[in-house]
């Protein structure tokens, strides 16, 4: 069956992944991300295990079942909620952390891709500038592909937000495929992540 054979892209993220809100789950940016790869005719099948409300520690609880399935590039967007609450910096990026160990045991030569997100700023300055550090960070040390903040040019924006100011409508959620599709598209041409003959990691 043809979808065995094709490398797979699977999204982990949060409601912003799931399209939390869209009329349409098939508006949510991993979906139009997939049209895009099929309209240029590239060799991938893409898997969206967005989940409303998850926090980086729920989208890590997961990871053993998800690892179960063929992954050729993780694609993580997590610390959403954790900002949004108030969580600790510390315990997220050690979430995160420990998120890529194990795509990593389970999948050694998967291509990781992390997307940064922004803490709300009433919760402080201090807060707001570890948590923002905390992705590049963590980009670096795992040699991930980064884009620097998912909602660049849609967050703040009433036009391309639903009506509760936080998750993107469709057009928004275009714009958002937008950030995440020129990393995404570098990360589709290296010849190791397009590779559907080898052995499962």
């Amino acid at each position: 069956m043809r979808a065995s054979t094709q490398p797979t892209i699977l999204f982990v993220g949060t409601s912003l992944t799931a399209g939390y809100g869209l009329d349409d789950p098939d508006d949510a940016y991993p979906e139009v991300i997939a049209r895009r790869i099929d309209s240029l005719g590239l060799n991938y099948r893409v898997v969206n295990a967005g989940v409303s409300g998850e926090t980086s520690a729920g989208a890590l609880r997961r990871m053993s079942w998800l690892m179960r399935a063929p992954v050729d590039v993780f694609v993580l967007e997590t610390g959403a909620n954790d900002g949004l609450r108030g969580l600790s910096v510390d315990s997220m990026k050690a979430n995160i952390q420990a998120i890529f160990d194990s795509v990593r045991v389970a999948h050694p030569n998967a291509k990781l891709v992390l997307l940064g997100m922004e803490a709300p700023p009433n919760m402080g300055p201090s807060y707001t500038r570890a948590f923002h550090a905390t992705f590049p960070a963590l980009a670096a040390a795992n040699h991930a592909a980064f884009v620097p903040f998912l909602l660049a040019g849609v967050a703040g924006v009433d036009s391309l937000n639903q009506g509760d100011g936080i998750h993107p409508n469709v057009r928004g959620a275009e714009l958002v495929a937008d950030n995440v599709w020129r990393v995404l598209s570098g990360v589709l041409e290296t010849p190791a992540a397009v590779d559907p003959h080898r052995a499962p990691g």
